[in-house]
């Protein structure tokens, strides 16, 4: 029973710690923020490959996620509510939950993974101690950027893949149930509240974008060496990220609502 208690004590303090050490991990990259401008070239790197370069993978998620989205929506209202009832309850759930949410999670694979493997191969290949060494400091050309391209682009990819999706869930309702396109819209339209829509959703993929660049590098600063070293900093950035993800959209979800 002693030793049990023990474990738990262990996990529970080891838990802190890391948490500790992941916002001492984001308050100094905030710190080296002030040198966006100089260091402007590093930024427009991670902003294009962890950006740019995830549009075609953010647009095949969100056409799919769409057309689940009104396929199930006119399923749910046919035989029990207008067709004009469409637009609301299908464009709602995509700009609230759908949208930030699974964009996010699709990046936290994709990114997430990334920026986790790539600095803890850097980790255990000690070219961290070598940065260190000639007095660059890892977290103003490592850390700062990927974070900072992160909060950035993941509003942005989230308003792409709500486009896309709107518009594939209205098209699904027009082709197989006969709701027009048009009415999907002016449904959507009559009960449009800017700071209930859209603001939850951008405060969501701010956090989203946040915790993914923190913790993917943190993940990676933390790896142990040799080569599962860098694997396991892959799966754990991901599985770290994504359940972040989950509950910044519960917090984020009970403040607003």
């Amino acid at each position: 029973m002693l030793k049990l208690i023990r474990l738990i004590g262990r996990k529970i303090i080891g838990t802190i710690a890391n948490i500790g050490e992941v916002f001492i991990l984001f308050g100094k990259t905030l710190k080296y923020v002030r040198y966006f401008h100089e260091d402007r070239i590093l930024y427009n790197e991670q902003l294009y490959r962890l950006g740019v370069k995830a549009l075609p993978l953010v647009g095949i998620i969100a056409v799919f996620a769409g057309a689940v989205a009104g396929w199930q929506g006119a399923y749910q209202l046919e035989d029990t509510l207008p067709p004009r009832f469409f637009g609301q309850i299908v464009a709602v759930g995509i700009l609230s939950e759908m949208g930030p949410v699974l964009t996010a999670l699709v990046l936290a694979g994709r990114n997430g993974s990334s920026i986790g493997a790539e600095i803890a191969t850097m980790k255990v290949t000690e070219q961290i101690d070598a940065l260190e060494v000639m007095a660059i400091n890892p977290i103003r050309h490592l850390v700062t950027p990927r974070v900072i391209a992160m909060f950035i682009m993941l509003p942005l990819l989230v308003v792409v893949a709500d486009i896309i999706a709107l518009f594939t869930a209205a098209l699904i309702g027009d082709l197989f149930f006969n709701i027009s396109v048009r009415m999907f819209f002016n449904s959507f339209q009559s009960v449009f509240v800017f700071s209930e829509d859209v603001f939850p959703s951008m405060m969501k993929a701010l956090s989203f974008g946040i915790s993914i660049g923190v913790i993917s590098c943190w993940v990676g600063l933390k790896a142990t060496r040799g080569a599962s070293g860098v694997g396991k900093a892959a799966i754990h950035a991901f599985v770290f990220s994504a359940t972040i993800i989950l509950i910044n959209d519960y917090i984020v979800a009970t403040l607003v609502f």
